[in-house]
């Protein structure tokens, strides 16, 4: 029996679930491997920065991985891009597990990410296809609260693992969760994006991104996104080094403790939720700026004054991922909607944004630690001023009658 390639009107619970699962895959890629990072470190004898290449390539490889879904989800369609991109992430997996030098981890990393980077970007363009536009803001909140799922348990397992079977079998259950992901995605997902409203074969990937690159709209909405993104790596990457080498707390605690960032994303998503379209999108967007950086300047205060503790890492985190969840379901949307035939570059294009300044700014994070948390404060704070000026552009530019009409 073949798969429906026109979508019905409300998508069953069965593809609900799917979607919502095929959002863990970038928890899988990335915040399961945080307590990994100080144990790979040990066993492979790496520097700082060595040690954190093993997690930025994956944040890198996702970036612009993220760009080529997008805009060839848009051409052939969502879901044989999907099923492709699940693929490569069991591949990787299976080469991280298997690796047994830093060089073979990077690679394998590198190909279990580059497949990870599928998921936000055609989670968010079926939403788009799938859900009637009245339903958007909620149907995104709704499905980056499911995703909200995975960073709170990777974290806690991975420490789990860690403690008590050694890292390598972190990516044994990452290959066991995505093929389970993967089945699941194969049997209940249809096609959301039939052929003739696809791309057409005569618009270069080249030209989608033009047309979207020149409106400063889309550039602050996608912008704000990945710096509040860049403000959060940092502080989680950051906290998973501290806990272990200034406050030698085990990996266990930390993932526990991790449990209060994405505590504070599923709250941001339920005020986005809640609030729906009853609030303007570049509102929302700039509510969501503004509590990012009073939360980095809130925690450089606290150490300032000698509070070195781990509240004092994951409070402030705590408030910036909330910001994220206010914000980031509206700047999705809105980044989305301002050339809607280019949906899926867009959503492409906002989701390498995410992935690759959350790359930039942990790496730089790897390259100036110093087993202290003055690194970690201003590169924060550095993220935390370019969200606020970055989500102030779209509000602005409403306030002043300049917002462009869709093109």
């Amino acid at each position: 029996m073949s798969i429906p390639d026109v979508k019905p009107r409300n998508p069953g619970r069965a593809f609900t679930i799917a979607l919502g699962l095929t959002a863990l895959i970038t928890p899988l890629a990335v915040h399961l491997f945080f307590p990994v990072i100080p144990a790979v470190k040990v066993a492979l004898g790496l520097s700082d920065a060595h040690a954190q290449l093993t997690f930025s390539i994956a944040l890198f490889g996702m970036a612009f991985a993220t760009l080529f879904y997008g805009s060839l989800s848009d051409r052939y369609g969502r879901r044989p891009v999907l099923l492709s991109g699940l693929a490569l992430f069991l591949i990787g997996s299976v080469v991280s597990l298997m690796a047994e030098t830093a060089d073979a981890l990077v690679i394998g990393r590198l190909i279990q990410a580059i497949g990870a980077g599928c998921s936000l970007t055609l989670v968010r363009a079926i939403a788009r296809d799938a859900y009637r536009a009245d339903q958007l803001v909620k149907a995104i909140a709704y499905l980056t609260m499911f995703a909200t799922l995975g960073p709170m348990v990777s974290p806690i397992i991975g420490g789990i693992l860690i403690d008590t079977l050694g890292w390598r079998s972190v990516f044994g259950f990452a290959l066991l969760a995505g093929a389970a992901i993967t089945i699941a995605v194969y049997v209940s997902m249809y096609e959301t994006h039939p052929p003739e409203k696809r791309s057409k074969t005569g618009e270069s990937i080249a030209q989608s991104y033009v047309a979207l690159f020149r409106r400063l709209r889309f550039n602050a909405f996608v912008l704000q996104s990945g710096f509040n993104t860049g403000a959060f790596m940092v502080m989680a990457t950051a906290s998973a080094s501290l806990m272990t080498e200034l406050l030698h707390r085990p990996a266990t605690e930390f993932g526990l403790y991790f449990l209060l960032f994405p505590g504070g994303f599923f709250l941001g998503n339920l005020i986005s939720t809640r609030v729906g379209n009853r609030v303007s999108t570049e509102t929302m967007v700039l509510a969501g700026s503004m509590l990012t950086i009073a939360s980095v300047s809130g925690q450089a205060a606290a150490l300032s004054y000698g509070l070195i503790t781990p509240l004092a890492f994951f409070i402030p985190g705590t408030f910036i991922t909330m910001a994220q969840g206010i914000a980031m379901p509206y700047g999705q949307v809105g980044a989305m909607a301002e050339i809607p035939r280019y949906a899926g570059t867009a959503a492409g294009v906002g989701v390498f944004m995410q992935n690759f300044w959350a790359a930039v700014f942990a790496q730089l994070y790897g390259l100036f630690a110093d087993g202290t948390p003055w690194p970690m404060v201003m590169i924060a704070m550095l993220c935390g001023i370019l969200v606020l000026v970055t989500g102030a552009v779209p509000f602005l530019q409403k306030r002043f009658g300049t917002v462009p009409p869709p093109g």
